[in-house]
């Protein structure tokens, strides 16, 4: 499991990094609401577990963005805030759950083996021979792994979640780079290539985006 960690407490954020890696997770750290945009675009996450209070811009301002660039990684946010109506937006945004300051360790990886289950049960798209595990970032077609890239995966996985609907180009371009310039010829490329997979699946539509035409099981 892979977990990006918000904490601009260098101490505290040293902390939990190391006890989640020495629990067996995969921890990248950052300090500030930009380090964390620029790698949810460059890698993918399993976990986000973000302070609240952090320079430039709060962690639920920031979860917004993710969430508005249809980032929907499960996430904890870490708070020394009692106000209630800080952690209802939270939430009502897409927060997953919530822990407060002073930690408890044993609590918070209570809480985050928690959401890995409920992660993990719903993480399986199965359709034909074909089985997309979001878990893994993976696609199998008859236990083979196809081995599509971050990106190829990331637009396959949101035509499929949208089968049999049209995909528009501000979605996807919003889905695979965020809040950074989209990449048309990337695009372009990365369609070529699931279309290799799935010849008869994926259609264009001129000027306004694509649609994955299957049933699903």
């Amino acid at each position: 499991m892979k977990i990006l960690l918000l904490e601009d407490d260098r101490l505290f954020n040293e902390t939990l990094k190391e006890f989640l890696e020495d629990e067996g997770f995969f921890v990248d750290s950052v300090f500030d609401p930009y380090s964390a945009f620029d790698l949810s675009y460059e890698k993918v996450y399993d976990l986000y577990l973000f302070d609240i209070n952090l320079p430039f811009e709060d962690g639920v301002s920031a979860l917004k963005k993710l969430r508005d660039a249809h980032d929907n990684t499960p996430t904890i946010f870490i708070t020394s805030r009692e106000d209630k109506k800080t952690l209802l937006k939270a939430f009502s945004i897409g927060a997953d759950d919530y822990i407060k300051k002073p930690i408890d360790l044993d609590e918070l990886l209570a809480r985050v083996n928690a959401v890995k289950k409920r992660y993990i049960k719903n993480s399986k798209i199965a359709f034909d021979s074909y089985l997309l595990d979001k878990n893994r970032k993976a696609l199998f077609y008859k236990d083979r792994d196809l081995e599509l890239s971050i990106k190829e995966f990331a637009l396959l996985e949101l035509l499929i979640e949208n089968s049999n609907k049209i995909v528009e180009y501000s979605q996807i371009y919003s889905k695979l780079w965020g809040m950074q310039e989209p990449n048309s010829a990337a695009l372009r490329v990365y369609i070529s290539r699931l279309k290799k997979i799935f010849p008869d699946s994926i259609d264009s539509i001129r000027g306004v985006g694509y649609i994955f035409k299957k049933e699903l099981a």
